[in-house]
């Protein structure tokens, strides 16, 4: 047992060194276009291995990932934007003495934004999660758009719908990739404490884990808080790789909830790997697919570019993924150094023959 840890372990080291490896060829090579879609890979990343905690891994079906999203754009583009950038953006209303004059650096703007969205998410948690199924997503729904809502109408704080413009460029492919690193880490060690089993115990039957002696509120509470703090760390970096954030419903709105629901869906509820290959799919298909907002030639014959059509041919392949593959391309599998070597030997057997 001692051997095999040692071997997944080293395994696990050489990969991330070699994935470090790709990603500088990349950050040399690619072009800007190429290095910001290979950085919201890894920020859709992490929305989505945070939403899976909750929704896959502990069973509760939450919609107000949004919520906690913006919640962290906003603290920390707040932190990192300069007092006297703050007093040129703020037009109609000053900025709030509270905020006019703080600024820090990125990693402390993210560490902060994180942990405002798990008090958020500690705050929303005591009387929304005593609700279960369809009751508790409406309001977590409602949580999001609630504070959408004070977003728009906060002018002093928020500046309201003119939003924050100008936020720093920080977000590279370093710190996206490198924040998706920590999340998975952790969301892993997690799950494979005895605090991820009572997780994957209150999901296959909460009232079995409660006879058992598990507290579930205490620890779907638990779950939801760490959720809502790697879901503040995306939101900094998301907000720091658009470089301006604003309340309008196609930004921090349901939409991008359900966006990253569509990831967790596609790789697998339940599944760490699932969630990261879903989150890459997702991001790359809703840039390629851009082509068909363009003229295009399909078949030899020419069509006129069609607004929103990307998000018609991914809702198609979406329903098309979802009536082969049920539970998503993993279900609830995941990526184990045990079924890449018996995957690699089966291929070296077949091969030999």
């Amino acid at each position: 047992m001692k051997e095999k840890t040692r071997r997944d372990l080293t395994l696990t080291v050489l990969f991330v060194i070699f994935a470090a490896i790709l990603l500088q060829v990349a950050n040399v090579k690619f072009d800007s276009y190429q290095k910001q879609v290979l950085s919201l890979m890894a920020i859709y990343g992490i929305m989505a291995v945070s939403l899976n905690l909750v929704n896959g891994i502990t069973g509760v079906f939450s919609l107000g990932h949004a919520g906690f999203i913006l919640l962290g754009a906003y603290t920390s583009a707040l932190l990192t934007i300069p007092p006297e950038q703050k007093a040129m953006i703020f037009i109609i209303e000053p900025a709030h003495p509270l905020i006019a004059n703080l600024h820090t650096d990125f990693f402390t703007a993210t560490i902060v934004a994180g942990l405002v969205s798990a008090l958020g998410a500690f705050i929303i948690g005591f009387p929304v999660l005593r609700l279960s199924g369809d009751y508790l997503a409406i309001a977590s729904l409602g949580f999001s758009e609630v504070l959408r809502i004070l977003a728009l109408n906060l002018q002093s704080i928020t500046n309201g719908s003119l939003g924050l413009k100008g936020i720093p460029n920080y977000t590279n492919i370093w710190w996206s990739w490198g924040w998706l690193l920590v999340t998975v880490l952790f969301v892993v060690s997690l799950v494979k404490s005895s605090y991820g089993r009572a997780l994957l115990a209150i999901r296959e039957n909460p009232i079995a884990a409660e006879a058992m002696g598990i507290n579930v509120f205490k620890h779907t509470l638990l779950s939801f808080v760490i959720s809502a703090f790697f879901a503040g760390v995306s939101g900094s970096l998301y907000a720091h790789w658009l470089t301006t954030i604003d309340p309008r419903i196609t930004t921090f709105g349901p939409v991008l909830t359900y966006y990253v629901l569509i990831m967790v869906v596609l790789g697998g509820l339940g599944s760490v790997s699932g969630s990261i290959i879903g989150a890459i799919l997702f991001a790359f298909l809703m840039e390629w697919l851009r082509m068909f907002e363009q003229p295009f030639t399909l078949f030899g014959r020419q069509y006129p570019a069609i607004q929103g059509m990307r998000m018609l041919v991914l809702s198609v392949l979406f329903v098309v993924t979802m009536i082969v593959w049920k539970r998503g391309l993993f279900g609830r599998a995941e990526i184990t150094w045990d079924g890449i070597i018996k995957l690699l030997k089966k291929f070296r057997r077949s091969g030999s023959k």
